[in-house]
């Protein structure tokens, strides 16, 4: 029962360093600030032809739009001010960001549709499903502890989720959508955050660090195979940022104002990423070998991040340490919420709070992965 406390843990800690934070005070001037413009640009189109038909999109809150709106958890973003960058009038869907995620720029590059739904949004119409939808939760990952802990849906339930679908579809058609369709996995930053850096529940399993990466892509690896056997066939998997680059990691390790300048990382953190990205790779590349018709694109996200980070200037930001929600620093969440001060300017900022990046420094990302990687599924 212990981990189940770790979600609330967490939140009480944060609420004791915001309520007692300088930053938010020097932050109050822009509490009522005017959102930004909802104009963001359009999506790189899409470099070839291809026949994807649908996208169906797995793992935690960087890819979920709204699955955990109908669940009693803390992990939820379906209230101000996260999806501020949306027209005026528009209800936050439950995207953990201030607009759009990188699966909804893929989709309309690849002239699917605007946005990719969740599979829980009520309003989900027979036809909107088949041409794709997010099962993703946040707060879950590849450990079945991180989602239970945070009371979200596992990755297991997410593929299950899918499952029920393709039954809801029937034969032949739920076999020619899974075989045309692009499958996008992201997961497994909430598992080392949580389980071993913020409260190490699974340091007793795994003395180190390395063994639990293990354990992690055993588990990735079998979900995979699990969509597989589903009939999938096109797999894009993203690495793990630069977990030591987040507004929350930094905050618990003393590296934000005024115990420092707040413009380095947790050094040791990113560097135990890079580790596991490289065997993560490693498996892929064993994985699609060993997977007839079966192409599996790895995306690194560790490197453009960082990349945010040093150089900010290349993307137009001019905040990379702190979230745009209240301090920036520890509001994620039910934490985040209207009533703490804003910025003025989320196109400026990397992240949107002290965890999930803004729709700019997605779509950034996203235009990446559209000239990069869907060209490999083109017409296969």
């Amino acid at each position: 029962m212990a981990p189940s406390l770790a979600p609330v843990a967490l939140f009480i800690a944060a609420l004791l360093v915001v309520s007692s934070s300088p930053a938010a005070a020097a932050r109050s001037s822009s509490k009522h600030a005017t959102p930004a413009s909802s104009s963001d640009g359009k999506p790189a189109a899409a470099a070839t032809k291809h026949d994807i038909t649908a996208v169906f999109a797995f793992g935690d809150s960087t890819l979920d739009p709204g699955n955990n709106n109908r669940l009693l958890t803390l992990v939820r973003a379906d209230h101000a001010p996260y999806g501020r960058a949306f027209p005026a009038g528009v209800a936050p869907s439950g995207r953990f960001s201030d607009g759009k995620l990188i699966t909804d720029y893929i989709v309309a590059a690849l002239g699917i549709k605007d946005l990719l739904p969740a599979y829980h949004d009520h309003g989900l119409t027979h036809a909107n499903a088949t041409t794709g939808v997010s099962f993703a939760s946040g707060g879950s990952g590849l450990d079945d502890l991180t989602a239970h802990g945070s009371l979200v849906s596992t990755f297991e339930s997410q593929i299950s989720d899918f499952q029920q679908l393709l039954s809801r579809i029937g034969e032949p058609q739920a076999s020619d959508i899974a075989g045309k369709s692009l499958f996008i996995l992201s997961a497994g930053t909430n598992d080392v955050t949580m389980n071993y850096y913020m409260m190490p529940f699974r340091a007793l399993n795994f003395p180190t660090i390395d063994g639990y990466h293990d354990y992690l892509i055993n588990n990735f690896q079998s979900y995979i195979q699990s969509l597989y056997k589903l009939g999938a066939r096109r797999f894009i998997v993203a690495g793990m940022p630069p977990v030591g680059c987040l507004p929350v990691m930094k905050s618990l390790r003393g590296l934000q104002p005024p115990l420092s300048s707040g413009h380095g990382c947790v050094e040791l953190q990113n560097q135990e990423t890079q580790r596991y990205n490289a065997k993560l790779q490693k498996m892929l590349v064993q994985l699609e070998a060993n997977s007839t018709g079966a192409t599996v694109s790895y995306v690194d996200n560790y490197t453009p991040l960082l990349d945010m980070v040093t150089q900010p200037e290349k993307y137009g930001f001019t905040q990379t340490g702190l979230g745009c929600c209240g301090t920036g620093m520890m509001e994620m969440g039910a934490l985040c919420t209207s009533l703490l001060p804003q910025c003025k300017s989320p196109a400026q900022y990397m992240f949107f709070d002290s965890v999930h990046p803004t729709q700019a420094t997605y779509k950034a990302m996203a235009d990446q992965i559209i000239k990069t990687h869907i060209s490999q599924f083109s017409n296969n």
